[in-house]
């Protein structure tokens, strides 16, 4: 139970930000360097303004400067129990727990001892994502992006300006012209892509030659492999077309269309970036006024795009204005559909950070070391509750017969004396008449003092068990410690050399 508290405590400072070496899993790992280096850390946490060494010098003069800093310091914070730079030089296992339970505890109450779990939590997450947008950058460098762009753009305008049949001719028309301007698009894409696989067929023409004829001749392989898909897709639409639902196959012969016309057109494109690679007619001047030609074109594409845009996002506001003005129910759905849209986007974000941070935790809790069950750490401290409320009732018992035996005591020596008293008068009295009483008063008069000897004997018997118990205390403590010999000696070695050095610099100047 001590040893998983002992390394609890060293993942509370880890968790608090402290750096903890990795050959150091438990307190009693700790040496004098780990110890000044997790004493420094805290110590600057715990008060911003402090800056504490978090390391041993080689000089023996400034590892006793900066271990009697450390030590005033933790003095300072309210440390109960001997404190000196001998605690951190020579620390002995009790003395290591002590301190770093101190610090754990100082460091929870400390307003600067912010748990850094969740910061690095979002620091990571914060890269991982930075990582991501940059590796997406380089996957789609050299595509064109605004057109990609415009067209997510046109189908969100497209599925926003989507009315009931029912609706008038002027948004019926208006969907006409958005998906005319789609298909626009589309084939400026489709010209996009086609310019780009040239640039990049040239490009790998004039780098590396043999490499790119390889990867134009694979492509140039690939003609039957395509020819055999697009049969077997018009074999799959002949099928479709002899089932009896009708709508589905409507559906389905759409679908299978624009699969054939996306391959022929791709196959269109590896063809004709394949005929220009192997094409020696040409010089590269001549690929390279087309590209220029191509750029120039692409630029005034982009125009027309700007120009086009700027006349579609005006007659989506005259839609959205009048949808609003004779379908008001129609718009009220639609805003509540974006409001949806945009707490949904929002709950997959936050389900999804909430994933990662189990992730970690999870993680975390698998790196932990295997600990007691609660059940079994409430039942030891029920046990010790019990305990302690146990010695403090027999602390009580034992306080009260005190009490009674000094009252005891108290009364006997009270009535001895009086009883004393009267003897020795009477006595005294038939003293001074015989000498039978001269010698009765002698004997009273030794006895009384043999007993005052012997009380006194007796109460210095006692204060001598009390001191041979702390000294049994203190040797234990001393033992427990276990001093390494060698080190003193290096240590001391080392500062009668550097007291050498003091003194015959001082005899120099």
């Amino acid at each position: 139970m001590e040893d998983e508290s002992r390394e609890i405590l060293l993942s509370s400072l880890e968790n608090f930000g402290v750096s903890i070496p990795e050959n150091v899993s438990s307190v009693k790992d700790l040496n004098p360097e780990t110890l000044v280096s997790i004493c420094g850390q805290c110590l600057n946490r715990i008060d911003g303004t402090a800056s504490f060494s978090t390391s041993l010098p080689d000089s023996m003069a400034e590892k006793f400067r900066i271990c009697t800093d450390l030590s005033s310091a933790v003095e300072k914070l309210g440390y109960i129990g001997d404190m000196s730079y001998y605690k951190f030089l020579y620390p002995s296992e009790e003395d290591l727990y002590k301190l770093i339970r101190f610090l754990v505890e100082r460091l929870s109450e400390s307003p600067k001892g912010v748990n850094v779990g969740e910061v690095k939590d979002v620091n990571t997450g914060t890269k991982i994502s930075a990582d991501n947008f940059k590796n997406s950058l380089e996957d789609n460098k050299g595509i064109n992006i605004d057109y990609q762009e415009v067209e997510q753009e046109f189908k969100e305008l497209r599925l926003k300006n989507e009315v009931p049949e029912s609706s008038n001719s002027e948004a019926e028309g208006a969907s006409d012209d958005v998906s005319s301007s789609i298909t626009g698009d589309l084939r400026k894409n489709e010209l996009t892509s086609v310019l780009s696989e040239k640039d990049s067929s040239e490009e790998a023409g004039k780098s590396v030659g043999a490499t790119g004829d390889e990867q134009i001749a694979v492509q140039w392989d690939d003609e039957p492999s395509l020819q055999e898909q697009l049969s077997e897709i018009r074999y799959e639409v002949e099928d479709l077309q002899n089932g009896e639902d009708e709508q589905e196959l409507a559906v389905a012969v759409s679908a299978k269309t624009t699969e054939v016309q996306n391959l022929k057109e791709e196959f269109k494109s590896i063809k004709t970036a394949a005929e220009l690679a192997f094409d020696d007619s040409h010089p590269t001047e001549f690929y390279l006024e087309q590209v220029d030609a191509k750029k120039q074109n692409h630029v005034e594409l982009e125009s027309q795009w700007a120009a086009t845009r700027k006349s579609l996002e005006e007659k989506k506001r005259r839609l959205e204005e009048s949808l609003d003005a004779n379908k008001p129910e129609v718009w009220e759905n639609l805003q509540k559909l974006r409001e949806v849209e945009l707490e949904r986007q929002s709950a997959l974000s936050e389900i999804q950070k909430r994933d990662n941070e189990l992730a970690k935790l999870t993680a975390d809790l698998e790196k932990q070391p295997k600990v007691a069950s609660r059940r079994s750490n409430i039942e030891r401290v029920k046990e010790i509750t019990k305990n302690s409320r146990k010695q403090d009732a027999d602390i009580e018992r034992i306080l009260r017969e005190t009490r009674e035996i000094q009252l005891e005591s108290n009364s006997i020596q009270e009535r001895l004396s009086r009883t004393y008293a009267v003897v020795d008068e009477m006595i005294f009295r038939e003293a001074k008449k015989d000498s039978v009483g001269r010698q009765a008063y002698r004997l009273l008069t030794s006895i009384h003092e043999s007993f005052e000897q012997v009380c006194e004997k007796i109460l210095a018997t006692d204060r001598v068990r009390r001191e041979m118990a702390e000294y049994e205390k203190k040797l234990a403590a001393m033992a427990s410690r276990s001093l390494n010999v060698d080190k003193l000696q290096a240590d001391l070695d080392a500062i009668m050399k550097e007291n050498e050095y003091l003194e015959q610099c001082l005899k120099n100047n």
